[in-house]
């Protein structure tokens, strides 16, 4: 799995992976006092991010969520929007207009950004999508950690503007860089939150992936309970391997979503692992257990 992308790994599923055994379980952390969470909203409206499923068709894929009870598919670009309206199902997050590794963390990228989003976020508002997903870029030799937040954060005050017109929100992904992206730069939550507080709009926002931040920082529950007015999505996977969320990984998933819960969080979860089995089996199965 070292380096794969959602480009390229789409055939990915039908691999098989070993079974890990083993019982540990994400560190809970001291329990917050009453008066610093909200009550328990649940449950979550969950997602399916589309590129762990590219051996399925979009029609079968939207068949499978409805008859699962899942509410959107997600990671779309503009020719699949209109599929999963049709069968009644939301797009959650739309491929923004970066890759990966070319992201915004370097100035000569900054302009095609923001004419991409120009373009993006009208037609992304029309279709009832509220998120659209972007990434900081790789590290690059002469360019530090605050250069690079600071050349991000220049980049999205030209855009957020767009956003905030059109009521589309901005989410930058926070990636490891120690297993799938190596040299990413916003791999870890405090970077993210810098550049949240520097750009200072509603309309931009972490994605907080707990399969990559597991592998990067661990302490998932304290971090998303002190960090969650920074988040706007979430994404799930399994450690090691980004297989399927049960047993056979380290952290305890239902703990982890009733944590999101109690922080008044109404949005969606992204369900983004690759199956290692039937993946309807294992999307079934994920959904009963962040089903809490």
């Amino acid at each position: 799995m070292s380096g794969m992308d959602r480009r390229t790994a789409l055939g990915a599923m039908a691999v098989g992976a070993g079974a890990i055994t083993g019982g540990a379980r994400a560190a809970l952390g001291a329990q917050p006092k009453a008066t610093e969470i909200h009550a328990h909203r649940g449950p979550l409206k969950q997602s399916i991010c589309r590129w762990c499923y590219g051996g399925m068709d979009m029609k079968t894929l939207c068949e499978n969520a409805v008859d699962l009870g899942y509410k959107s598919i997600e990671i779309l670009t503009e020719p699949d929007w209109a599929i999963v309206r049709e069968h009644g199902l939301d797009c959650a997050v739309a491929m923004g207009p970066v890759s990966i590794g070319g992201g915004i963390n370097l100035p000569e990228s900054h302009d095609k950004f923001v004419s991409d989003c120009e373009a993006l976020f009208p037609k992304a508002r029309d279709a009832g999508i509220p998120n659209v997903i972007i990434f900081s870029g790789n590290r690059h030799d002469g360019l530090t950690e605050e250069q690079g937040r600071a050349n991000c954060a220049q980049a999205l005050e030209r855009v957020v503007p767009i956003a905030e017109k059109t009521g589309v929100r901005i989410i930058m992904e926070l990636l490891n860089s120690k297993v799938d992206h190596g040299g990413y730069m916003c791999d870890k939550t405090p970077w993210g939150v810098e550049l949240v507080k520097s750009v200072n709009s509603d309309s931009f926002k972490l994605l907080y992936d707990i399969y990559h931040m597991q592998i990067m920082e661990g302490d998932v529950i304290r971090t998303i309970r002190d960090n969650h007015q920074h988040i706007a999505h979430y994404h799930t996977g399994g450690v090691p391997g980004r297989r399927e969320i049960d047993e056979t990984q380290e952290l305890y998933y239902p703990a982890i979503i009733k944590a999101i819960l109690e922080t008044g969080y109404t949005g969606f979860l992204g369900q983004e692992f690759i199956p290692s089995r039937d993946p309807v089996a294992s999307l079934k199965q994920a959904h009963a257990i962040c089903n809490v």
